[in-house]
């Protein structure tokens, strides 16, 4: 189960075992389905691909164009974790995925989910599911703990697709004191949308697929000024 006061202090919780095995074949075999027979007939905003113009980077929005991934994010004993993390009634608003796939993976810069967001308050998280293992090697994601805290930090456009904003300057905090999620297939690592993170490219064999749901609190709104300066970003770097 999730832990509350330890969401609160970090900004970012690890949950083993948050999808069952069987859980995590089904997500595997309805994303493959649906890259296979679907993706071709969606919006090109329901997908990033990477720099070869052919490997799938994100899936984005998947709770519009799935009905699987949708009822996945409404489930009653998701939305009960979420709860107390978002100080209120949650709202999904993505399911999407990082598909960090082998050799070619594309890194995430230092960024705050928030530039993306835009919600005020920020109760709002993603819940970070593993469908592969993450390991060091093939791309995992750092989080800077308790960097929630400091509020929303001066961004700049990024030029990478599907992460088209990030920190005008990295953390500060060295590497090895970063926290690193290092999961099993069906572990989730939960963060907080101003808890800074990134992650390298993946130079490895072994692909690094995440699943995300995101949720924000019902009583949020979305902040003008946040979204004039991502609207800026997402311009000069669109996703598709």
């Amino acid at each position: 189960m999730s832990h509350p006061a330890d969401y609160e202090r970090d900004g970012v919780i690890l949950i083993r075992n948050f999808l069952s095995a069987v859980e995590v074949a089904v997500v595997r075999t309805e994303l493959d389905r649906y890259v296979r027979e679907d993706l071709a007939s969606k919006p090109l905003d329901a997908r990033t691909l990477e720099r070869d113009e052919e490997t799938v980077r994100n899936l984005w929005r998947l709770e519009q164009h799935n009905a699987f991934f949708r009822q996945l994010g409404e489930r009653a004993d998701i939305k009960a974790v979420i709860a107390p993390l978002v100080h209120g009634e949650p709202v999904l608003c993505g399911v999407e995925t990082f598909n960090k796939p082998a050799r070619v993976g594309s890194g995430v810069p230092y960024h705050q989910d928030n530039a993306y967001f835009c919600q005020t308050p920020p109760d709002m998280l993603t819940v970070w599911i593993a469908i592969d293992a993450v390991t060091e090697a093939n791309g995992p994601v750092f989080f800077v703990k308790g960097s929630h805290k400091g509020g929303m930090l001066p961004t700049k456009p990024s030029g990478v697709r599907g992460n088209s904003i990030g920190m005008a300057a990295p953390s500060s905090v060295p590497l090895d004191e970063q926290y690193c999620g290092l999961l099993g297939p069906g572990d989730a690592t939960i963060h907080h949308c101003q808890t800074i993170h990134h992650s390298a490219p993946n130079t490895t064999g072994h692909p690094r697929l995440g699943l995300l749901l995101v949720y924000r609190g019902s009583h949020t709104q979305t902040d003008p000024q946040l979204k004039a300066i991502y609207a800026a970003a997402a311009t000069a770097t669109p996703p598709a």
